[in-house]
């Protein structure tokens, strides 16, 4: 006879009960897709390793918090996300200086990969400038595939703002992206430039 599965509901109310083991269990359910959240959000794995356990440390002591107005997962995702976007905030506040080292780098990828790294360079560094809110929005559907519904109940907004969000996002990144299409392109003109170009039509 199989033993019963507990939901994630459950386990959380096990965790809010003194059970030792629930909250871990549950964490462990939703590790892969939270991690892959905070890493596309901040594109810094040790950023994104800080995100996470903050955000973990948050839901263990507010679980209590819950009021099942939501899944549980999409509760999780909602604090990973905001603890990304703080972290976000703080970083632009305060002034950074490039270091001349930026310490060890992935090993050379082969030849025929370059194209292919350059690419996935160019979208992820075209992602990471967008604006915050916009940023969130296009990794949680477009990247990761969640709903529009569930990804307004993580950003706690309605869900024509998800789509709204999503929609400035792709313009901006088709702007940006646009010479991956047409290597001839300037990927470096500004996007007032390029609307005034456009409407132009050159």
């Amino acid at each position: 006879m199989s033993v019963p599965v507990s939901s994630d509901a459950d386990l959380l109310a096990a965790h809010n009960r003194g059970d030792p083991h629930a909250f871990g269990e549950l964490f462990s359910r939703h590790r892969d897709r939270l991690w892959a959240v905070a890493l596309r959000t901040l594109r810094d794995r040790e950023d994104a390793a800080d995100a996470l356990q903050e955000a973990m440390i948050s839901a263990f002591r507010n679980a209590a918090s819950f009021r099942a107005e939501s899944q549980v997962g999409t509760w999780l995702h909602r604090i990973v996300v905001n603890a990304c976007l703080d972290r976000i905030r703080r970083r632009q506040s305060r002034p950074t200086v490039p270091l001349a080292d930026e310490g060890p780098r992935e090993p050379a990828a082969p030849r025929d990969d370059f194209a292919d790294s350059d690419t996935r360079m160019a979208v992820q560094d075209a992602i990471a400038s967008l604006p915050e809110d916009q940023r969130a929005a296009i990794v949680l559907v477009d990247i990761e595939g969640y709903p529009v519904s569930e990804v307004a109940g993580m950003l706690a907004i309605a869900d024509g703002t998800v789509k709204s969000r999503c929609a400035r996002g792709r313009v901006r990144l088709a702007q940006l992206l646009g010479h991956l299409r047409n290597p001839s392109a300037n990927a470096n003109v500004p996007v007032d430039e390029m609307d005034a170009r456009r409407r132009e039509g050159r």
